[in-house]
């Protein structure tokens, strides 16, 4: 094979290391605790029967799970109440936050994100890749931004063949 007839892979010599989000995506069991089922007619929560439900729920089903705290009901939560559920469910449950599963998923991928090894990524030339086929919130890419910035010589967004430069570090 003559020299000119050699295929280069300018990608894969370029240095560039791919970053997928979808990496950080929380593997552990999601679940939502939800008031509505809590509600005297659907509308409010009497103290009393509140507490006395809250004894009789079976909080073991929570246990090592990240929970998400929420009422899907059109109606005012007074803040006691989650710190009621709080103090069930903190002993049993792996993570709590208030809102929905959506929120929670955002709230681990960013945990999940801050927690990287940079050294895996000091002074590389990082490419954020932007497709996938699991939802990526845009928060996810402010934060991962932010953590690799004072660490990579470039930041990206897309993919290898098809890049938006988004930092480059100035020598």
């Amino acid at each position: 094979m003559e020299v000119s007839e050699i295929i280069l892979n300018k990608v894969a010599e370029s240095g560039l290391v791919t970053l997928d989000l979808k990496l950080f995506y929380p593997q552990e069991t999601l679940k939502v605790f939800d008031l509505k089922e809590y509600l005297f007619r659907g509308l409010i929560i009497k103290e009393k029967e509140f507490r006395e439900a809250l004894k009789n729920t079976d909080w073991q089903q929570y246990a090592s799970a990240n929970v998400a705290v929420t009422c899907t009901a059109d109606a005012i939560i007074p803040v006691w109440a989650y710190m009621l559920v709080a103090t069930y469910l903190q002993p049993v449950a792996k993570n709590i936050i208030l809102g929905d599963e959506k929120k929670l998923i955002e709230t681990l991928l960013l945990q999940n994100i801050s927690a990287i090894n940079i050294d895996e990524y000091k002074n590389k030339r990082v490419v954020i890749k932007g497709c996938g086929d699991l939802p990526i919130p845009e928060s996810a890419y402010l934060r991962i931004t932010s953590v690799l910035l004072p660490h990579v010589k470039s930041i990206m967004y897309g993919e290898p063949c098809s890049t938006v430069p988004v930092f480059k570090k100035k020598n």
